[in-house]
């Protein structure tokens, strides 16, 4: 992951596994057709296809693009939740539920500052 070009909130979460507060990212309200890539090392996680409107404060995804990502069991508010990383880079992401529209009833509910969106041309 190259430090140098995140800023000290990305980098918080990316490295530390923090979360950026609900509501606070733009990407919430991107319509626009394009793809959303890693902030840490600019692998391409999502199509915009793949968003949606969760109403949970965080860019969510029903799907991500295969093999980009890796999990592990996060207990640190006291319960049992997904985590998810970056398969390249490590940088944390956010967390994976069950809750999520049909066609796979999950939800990626991802820190905005961890993701760049480019738009498609």
């Amino acid at each position: 992951m190259n430090n140098k070009n995140l800023t000290p909130e990305q980098k918080n979460i990316l490295r530390n596994e923090g979360t950026e507060p609900p509501g606070s990212s733009p990407l919430n309200h991107e319509k626009r057709v394009g793809d959303y890539h890693c902030a840490g090392c600019g692998t391409k996680l999502f199509s915009s296809d793949m968003k949606y409107e969760s109403g949970s404060g965080w860019p969510s995804f029903f799907s991500s693009l295969p093999g980009v990502f890796e999990t592990k069991t996060d207990m640190n508010i006291g319960y049992e939740r997904t985590e998810y990383h970056c398969k390249k880079c490590g940088g944390h992401h956010g967390h994976i539920f069950e809750d999520g529209p049909k066609p796979t009833g999950t939800r990626f509910c991802n820190n905005g500052l961890c993701l760049v969106f480019k738009p498609k041309k």
